[in-house]
């Protein structure tokens, strides 16, 4: 056969064979089928909504955690929550009185819409600064909140959870684990009753508000 003519035959089969298969050309702006969309975070910014107000608060609180004390106290008060930018943060304020002293406290909680987490800080009035915060969320009604400490000289884990929510009751726990989270042992537990419901503007937190500064830890 003429090279030439062999050269012509074969670029015709091949021309009739890319014309027969189908056209599978693609949108490039429609993405594959076989990318799967990343869902779309949830959006916990009012996650604290449910705690505006006044409450009543019953508190136990272990006086000497991990360090197989039995030895509880118990304290009665009341505890205030003031909604700060709409909701994105909310400033707490607790004051109870038991057999073992009074205890004033005070926890800001600041939502960060970048990692749609919480962060929840204390203070002591007889140390007079902030803890570092415990950093978690909530799901399915139930809030969790974790970070890492130093307790007599050795590092733990604490951890917050807030449960049994409703309209005018919640309950709150702290606990602590020095083996990296196998076991927690619970060291504050804390019941709260609505007994006032306010108006909302009066949810905002006013300039004037100063209140006297505590924390929620263990000394």
């Amino acid at each position: 056969m003429n090279p030439l003519k062999f050269i012509r035959t074969f670029l015709t089969l091949s021309a009739l064979m890319v014309v027969s298969q189908p056209l599978q050309a693609q949108n490039p702006d429609q993405p594959s089928t076989s990318i799967q969309p990343t869902p779309a975070e949830r959006d916990g910014q009012h996650d604290f909504d449910f705690e505006i107000g006044t409450w009543k608060t019953h508190l136990r609180r272990l006086l000497h955690p991990l360090t197989s004390s039995t030895t509880w106290a118990e304290y009665e008060g009341t505890t205030f929550v003031r909604k700060v930018w709409n909701g994105r943060a909310n400033l707490l304020v607790l004051e109870v009185d038991g057999p073992k002293g009074h205890i004033e406290a005070l926890s800001l909680r600041l939502y960060n819409p970048q990692s749609h987490q919480w962060s929840l800080t204390f203070a002591n009035s007889q140390g007079g600064t902030l803890s570092q915060p415990t950093i978690g969320g909530f799901k399915d009604g139930r809030g969790e909140f974790f970070d890492q400490e130093m307790l007599h000289g050795r590092a733990i884990l604490v951890r917050f959870v807030i449960s049994d929510i409703t309209a005018n009751s919640a309950h709150f726990e702290q606990s602590f684990s020095d083996d990296g989270g196998k076991t927690w042992e619970v060291n504050w537990i804390a019941s709260d009753t609505r007994v006032k419901d306010e108006p909302d503007q009066a949810h905002e937190t006013p300039l004037h508000f100063q209140p006297r500064i505590a924390r929620l830890r263990n000394d």
